[in-house]
């Protein structure tokens, strides 16, 4: 891997073509003898992998941009990751009462629904989805075969895009993302919610 310094800058952008003067006060005829002089050095920066090329920016000379926060510290984390912790925590309750009957099911999150209705004045969604009126919030899917004829496994998909923007703050949205899989649990297991809310008898 290779790294080739950014190029100094070559005067203000608003400056009329012709001859622009740079800092030092010399013309675009004395710039460009130099650009000639320093040949693969007046290069701009570029990383070089051997199987792209990524050009970095330094247009006013302060230094590469960088990420904000490192990697290794929690706010790093990306929304995407901060949803499956709000999941597997609302879940985590249910799970404990349920455990042995939910050995099976599986939770599974996309990012948006891939069924929304063509009409939805007149939709009436199933048992197996739940639903703000026609935006579905989650579905289960039942244990099957799937096209090879291998047996499936039961699956809660929970759409996150959805789930954020009807629940701002992390607390809502744990405590919507609870209900959701409640009403799927029950649904899965044909009992009721509140059956679920109690646990197991």
């Amino acid at each position: 891997m290779r790294f080739d310094p950014p190029r100094p800058s070559r005067g203000r952008a608003d400056e009329p073509r012709g001859r622009a003067q740079d800092p030092r006060g010399r013309g675009a005829d004395a710039r460009a003898q130099d650009a000639r002089g320093r040949g693969a050095e007046s290069r701009r920066g570029v990383l070089r992998s051997p199987t792209r090329s990524v050009r970095l920016r330094d247009r006013r000379g302060r230094g590469l941009r960088s990420p904000l926060l490192p990697q290794s510290v929690p706010a790093f984390a990306s929304r995407a990751d901060s949803f499956d912790v709000i999941a597997l925590e609302a879940f985590a309750e249910i799970d404990a009462n349920w455990h042995d009957q939910l050995a099976g099911l599986d939770i599974a999150v996309d990012d948006i629904p891939r069924m929304l209705p063509h009409d939805p004045d007149s939709i009436q969604w199933p048992d197996e989805v739940t639903a703000d009126g026609a935006v579905p919030l989650a579905r289960l899917i039942p244990a099957g075969l799937d096209v090879r004829g291998q047996p499936t496994r039961a699956q809660i998909i929970l759409f996150r895009r959805p789930l954020e923007i009807r629940a701002r703050r992390g607390a809502d949205l744990l405590e919507l993302v609870h209900e959701v899989l409640v009403q799927q649990v029950a649904t899965h297991l044909g009992v009721d919610e509140d059956t679920i809310d109690r646990g197991p008898d």
